[in-house]
């Protein structure tokens, strides 16, 4: 499956999000030989990478459940019959297993068969595309959790940013803070420095809401600006990094900035 981001100029490349779910996990899998799964996990406060693995494995199968089903209707329940293995030493073969069903579920369901859900793309591939940054943030949180430093491929990268950016308006459900993401016209824009152009999202914030739109840029400055590299934009969005890391540079209203940051992440 592929699928074209929502950008104003150049596109990147589109992303097989198939294929890269199972790599993704795979990377996660790999990173937790050995480990010791009592570690605690610094991007997920209060879980240890048990907890990391057991909600990443779980929402690959819930997801993989309601492709299968086709929903057209938001879900009930999250109740899925998770075969979670009472040794948590199993938890990483647990883990590729999951892929393993999601990999089916996708093999069984067109990506533009219409599904209900909860975001903007009201079609089967908006959850291969969901899964796959949830497996992907995951990955990266059990990584750093272990010392160890993260990569994240840029087309990836510049991807997960517009699949933050195009659902976060519709995601009050679980992220009650996007309600304060209200102004008078005001602009903030995520540019990416690595590359050439292909990266770059402006959000207006609105009285009644926010969202995407790139027609901004024709009325001159963003009101803020962030500037940095795809991938660490990307854990910026998801506040794996502070707006004031020495990964970015800012511009304009830092207080705009600040205040998207405390009531976007989810």
């Amino acid at each position: 499956m592929t699928t074209t981001p929502f950008h104003p100029d150049r596109a990147p490349a589109p992303v097989d999000h198939r294929t890269a779910v199972a790599a993704e996990t795979a990377r996660f899998v790999a990173a937790l030989a050995g480990a010791d799964l009592s570690t605690p996990v610094p991007g997920c406060p209060g879980w240890t990478l048990a907890d990391l693995v057991r909600h990443t494995g779980s929402v690959q199968r819930w997801f993989s459940v309601l492709l299968r089903r086709r929903v057209q209707e938001p879900p009930r329940t999250r109740d899925v019959d998770l075969r979670l293995p009472a040794d948590q030493a199993d938890y990483p073969g647990w883990l590729a297993a999951s892929a393993t069903e999601a990999a089916g579920a996708f093999e069984a369901t067109a990506p533009d068969v219409p599904m209900y859900a909860w975001g903007a793309d009201q079609h089967a591939r908006f959850w291969a595309r969901r899964m796959l940054f949830e497996t992907l943030l995951h990955r990266v949180d059990a990584e750093q959790a272990l010392r160890l430093t993260p990569s994240v491929d840029r087309a990836l990268a510049l991807d997960g940013i517009d699949e933050f950016l195009v659902n976060l308006p519709f995601a009050g459900i679980f992220a009650p803070g996007v309600a304060e993401l209200r102004g008078t016209g005001e602009t903030i824009r995520f540019r990416a420095t690595d590359g050439d152009g292909d990266g770059d999202w402006w959000v207006r914030l609105r009285p009644d809401g926010f969202g995407l739109d790139p027609a901004a840029r024709a009325a001159g400055p963003a009101d803020a600006t962030v500037h940095g590299a795809a991938a660490d934009l990307l854990l910026l969005l998801y506040g794996r990094l502070p707006h004031d890391a020495a990964a970015f540079t800012l511009d304009g209203d830092r207080g705009l900035i600040a205040h998207w940051c405390a009531n976007s992440a989810f």
